[in-house]
């Protein structure tokens, strides 16, 4: 499982180095998962190895642990986000809403293509 968690920690670590040197608007982490999730697919195999699935698992059981952090910085920006509760709530709000459109859309054309294909 060790050798897992380097995995998944090393392709954070280029992520954000890849974030960090590219100036990106994209997080480390998540280019971290793209990077792995590119690294799974060049490997060809359905299934995920069972280690990493563990790693994973273990990482998802301990997540409320990674919100600690994101909190006191939170805490340390109330003045800011008192001032800009509006824009902050709208955005929130329009994230969500085209979330749900395009998760709605994207599922509907995929069913769509699954009846033509079982038809067919």
């Amino acid at each position: 499982m060790l050798p897992y968690l380097v995995l998944i920690f090393s392709c954070q670590l280029i992520g954000e180095i890849i974030s960090f040197v590219g100036k990106l608007p994209i997080p480390g982490p998540v280019i971290g998962m793209a990077i792995l999730f590119l690294g799974l697919m060049i490997r060809g195999k359905p299934e995920l190895p069972k280690g990493l699935n563990q790693a994973g698992d273990g990482l998802l059981a301990n997540l409320a642990l990674l919100f600690v952090p994101a909190g006191v910085g939170l805490m340390s920006y109330l003045d800011l986000l008192a001032k800009s509760w509006v824009a902050i709530t709208a955005a929130i709000l329009g994230a969500t809403l085209l979330t749900v459109a395009v998760t709605g859309i994207t599922m509907q054309t995929l069913l769509k293509r699954k009846e033509k294909s079982e038809e067919s």
